[in-house]
């Protein structure tokens, strides 16, 4: 066993619930050796400002070998680390600094579809009768030579490819050099769990799955349903996407992956303490399917889904809204919410992006973030308040981006390097130009400009991060919504004998908010200030406040 492997800790089976996660894109964290991308190394020499940000795990997107066609996310081995990125020693020595330091580590795992390039694929495409011709999802033409069903590609076209060597089709709800993988067959089952088991066995802590509600599709290939324009929404793909015109019931969201989850979460119980969190992606199930993914304790420990990574304005009532749909839908499940990742625009930009006090804006929703009922994704660069990239045309590396320009500018805008040091060429993370260009008003963001000053947003979430360790009711605690007041949004917190009062002011204004019912004491720590008047409390702008019940 290598020193990886070694535990951080004591194993905690729950450490998981609650925990805060600080989401790494490794292309873009810290490039070690002068080629412009990021890579491991990288990642390990920078794992101080992450232990100094006081999270419990970073989730790290894929660094596996791959042709890059759609960044990492199009795997062609496994069980290695792209030469990009470094070594798998590169990586064992990163497992065992963040270790070290107290952090656990989750890994993208990306086993819906892999690279055309595998040799799995490979295999498969070069006859209808080798070993391996069932590992993916291929489907005689119609008579007319028109692919077999109607289903879509989220990144434009139809979801299926001609091969001229098969005479056949094969799917992919991704790039066509993605190919959907069969895990109808047991076989593939049984290699993906292979692949798991491998990394569990390098020391990681536990998994982000990458799209699992596409793991399996209709046997049938029944065609999709037409969606109501009225239903149709972009919180998985841009409105310009034709994607969202069907009811995606036959392409994805199928039953048969209940069972294979069960598979996944029994390996997992092999290896003390390791979680797994699942990525939903369906604009009209998600919650209901997030409900079903982490039910019975047996399938994953938890899901997200993209309600609070959509464009929809937050408000109150959104929060109150998805909360208790959630509760709704899985009442035994567990959620953990991100408000930005490296599939959307930054929220800051998103929902932010008119706000004049950018820096009370992004402390506030921080704060919302990490008290809301569930465990918490940060994403890089969200620490530092940083703002979507503009980028020009030919600056664009995102294949999803180029196919939809200019309605939708696809996913670089928050994919551009990390900055660290405002005095440094390209913010520190490169000595040549980086594979995305480094924004200006980024630099004016660097890590070196904020750390150690306590009125900027990089130590509120070092503040926000440990006062909410101080308190469990954050991190554990039931959520019950108060009326609602203007902008403000009311709700409890409760563990234990703690229970605990939030208040933010969601708006550019001052407001005055009435106390519920109960003798509540001020908690201090948070970094927020506000003038308290009996059971009135007047909250600044974009301002919060927090109390316990005597």
């Amino acid at each position: 066993m290598n020193v990886a492997s070694q535990s951080i800790s004591t194993p905690d089976k729950d450490w998981w619930r609650g925990a805060v996660i600080y989401q790494i894109y490794p292309r873009s964290y810290q490039d070690s050796n002068g080629d412009g991308i990021g890579d491991l190394k990288g990642i390990t020499a920078r794992l101080p400002h992450v232990a100094n940000l006081g999270v419990d795990a970073i989730w790290i997107s894929p660094f596996f070998t791959s042709p890059m066609r759609d960044f990492g996310y199009d795997v062609s081995d496994y069980e290695n680390v792209d030469s990009i990125f470094g070594t798998l020693v590169d990586f064992d020595t990163m497992i065992a600094e963040a270790h070290r330091l107290g952090i656990r580590v989750m890994i993208d795992l990306v086993i819906s579809h892999s690279s055309d390039q595998h040799p799995w694929f490979v295999q498969s495409r070069s006859s209808k009768t080798n070993a391996k011709a069932d590992w993916y999802v291929w489907a005689d033409a119609k008579p007319d030579g028109t692919p077999p069903n109607n289903w879509l590609s989220i990144f434009g076209g139809s979801a299926w490819a001609w091969d001229p060597t098969r005479m056949q089709y094969y799917m992919h709800n991704f790039l066509t050099s993605q190919p959907d993988m069969n895990l109808h067959n047991p076989e593939v089952q049984d290699r993906l769990l292979d692949v798991v088991r491998f990394w569990l066995n390098r020391g990681v802590d536990g998994f982000r799955l990458d799209t699992i509600n596409f793991y399996f599709h209709d046997t049938q290939l029944r065609d999709n349903p037409a969606l109501a324009p009225e239903r149709r929404n972009a919180s998985t793909a841009p409105a310009v996407n034709p994607y969202n015109f069907q009811e995606h019931l036959y392409d994805k969201n199928r039953p048969e992956n209940l069972a294979f989850l069960k598979r996944f979460r029994a390996v997992l119980e092999e290896f003390p303490a390791i979680a797994a969190v699942g990525e939903v992606g369906d604009s009209q199930r998600g919650l209901e399917i997030v409900g079903e993914y982490t039910s019975g304790n047996d399938k994953m420990h938890m899901c997200y889904a993209f309600e609070f990574l959509a464009p929809d304005p937050l408000t109150p009532e959104r929060v109150e809204e998805v909360m208790q749909d959630f509760e709704a839908a899985a009442p035994d499940g567990w959620a953990c919410w991100a408000f930005s990742n490296h599939d959307v625009m930054r929220h800051v930009s998103r929902w932010g992006g008119l706000v004049a006090d950018h820096d009370a804006f992004a402390k506030l929703y921080a704060s919302l973030l990490m008290t809301m009922r569930g465990s918490v994704c940060l994403y890089q660069g969200e620490e530092l308040a940083l703002t979507e990239a503009d980028l020009a045309y030919q600056d664009l590396q995102d294949p999803y981006g180029i196919q939809f320009w200019p309605e939708f500018k696809g996913r670089d805008g928050c994919r551009t390097p990390m900055v660290w040091d405002s005095q440094v060429a390209q913010g520190g993370f490169s000595t040549v130009k980086p594979w995305l260009p480094v924004p200006v008003e980024h630099i004016l963001r660097a890590v070196s400009v904020q750390l150690g000053d306590e009125a900027s947003v990089l130590e509120h979430y070092r503040r926000f991060i440990a006062f909410r360790k101080l308190h469990p009711a954050f991190a554990k605690g039931e959520i019950e919504f108060e009326e609602t007041q203007g902008d403000s949004l009311v709700f409890t917190r409760e563990y234990g004998n703690e229970k605990l009062l939030c208040i933010f002011n969601m708006s550019p204004a001052e407001a005055a908010v009435i106390l519920p019912a109960g003798e509540w004491q001020a908690l201090t720590g948070h970094g927020f200030t506000s003038n308290n008047y009996g059971d009135k409390i007047d909250i600044p702008a974009w301002g919060a406040y927090f109390a316990r019940l005597a």
